[in-house]
């Protein structure tokens, strides 16, 4: 087999498993930022619903 082609075969198998770890990465960060989203809204209406209401104005 020739050298030349034995070389190419295994630079295309590192390609290949670069691109794939790429994309796994980007796909865990975007579902992290949708987490961290969603955990800070709950934090926020949790917040809200423990925080004390202001007593009722008697007129």
């Amino acid at each position: 087999m020739d050298i030349t082609a034995t070389l190419a075969r295994h630079h295309a198998t590192e390609l290949r498993a670069e691109a794939t770890a790429h994309r796994l990465a980007a796909g865990a960060a975007h579902r992290t930022e949708l987490r961290t989203r969603l955990g800070q809204a709950l934090i926020e209406v949790g917040s809200r619903l423990a925080a004390p209401r202001p007593a009722a104005a008697v007129a």
